[in-house]
């Protein structure tokens, strides 16, 4: 497992407090005396540290899909499954499935199909909580759609939530991706909405637990 990227400047920062607090905590142990607080504040300055850590952590995970297979996108919680209109590119009936990324999840994003980008929005919006109805549509979020060999296409959206307030991407139109690569990263609480074919086949259910580039979501018929 190794750190992401993203993290780097975050988790430096976050140790530099830390330290600084860390340092008051000692002079209110060894000048004011405070041994009680001191013991529960180092406590606390280490749990922090972890999670700051381990939330910008990157398992190391091989995809060994087949190529009609759509992958997880993210690990987290399948918390919608269902007919949606989907307005923003195809302008049809499309299958929904969304997860639910909470703080403790990895929080890097990966191509759900190999294919070609055929679409890719940027879209400004409200910080609404990631599980709330409305956030696939009115929350900052990421759209993008990949084109299989078959010739079906796969859209697939990061969500903002209240907490998330940064969305990385690193795919562009035109580029050449495959099942499983990392393709962008969303700081903190936040979602994944997938948008596939009505043909396809689901091989997940409400509540699953799955996990980024190991869960098969569904197969393109």
């Amino acid at each position: 497992m190794k750190l992401h990227r993203e993290g780097y400047l975050i988790i430096t920062i976050g140790i530099l407090i830390l330290i600084g607090i860390q340092i008051l905590n000692l002079w209110l142990w060894t000048i004011v005396g405070l041994w009680w607080l001191f013991a529960l504040l180092t406590i606390g300055v280490l749990v922090m540290a972890y999670l700051i850590i381990q939330f910008f952590r990157l398992p190391k995970r091989i995809f060994q899909g087949l190529d009609n297979e759509i992958i997880s996108p993210a690990d987290g919680k399948v918390v919608v499954i269902e007919e949606v209109d989907e307005s923003e590119y195809f302008h049809d009936r499309r299958i929904q499935i969304s997860i639910f990324m909470s703080p403790l999840n990895v929080h890097a994003n990966f191509n759900p199909i190999s294919g070609i980008v055929k679409y890719v929005k940027y879209h400004p919006g409200l910080f609404l909580v990631a599980w709330h109805p409305k956030s696939s549509t009115d929350n900052e979020r990421s759209t993008f759609v990949v084109e299989h060999a078959s010739g079906k296409e796969v859209l697939f959206r990061q969500i903002a939530g209240a907490v998330a307030r940064r969305i990385c991407y690193y795919i562009q139109p035109g580029d050449k991706v495959k099942a499983g690569e990392e393709y962008g990263f969303i700081k903190f609480g936040s979602r994944i909405d997938l948008l596939l074919p009505l043909n396809t086949k689901i091989n997940v259910k409400i509540g699953d637990k799955v996990k980024g580039q190991l869960t098969k979501i569904g197969e393109l018929d």
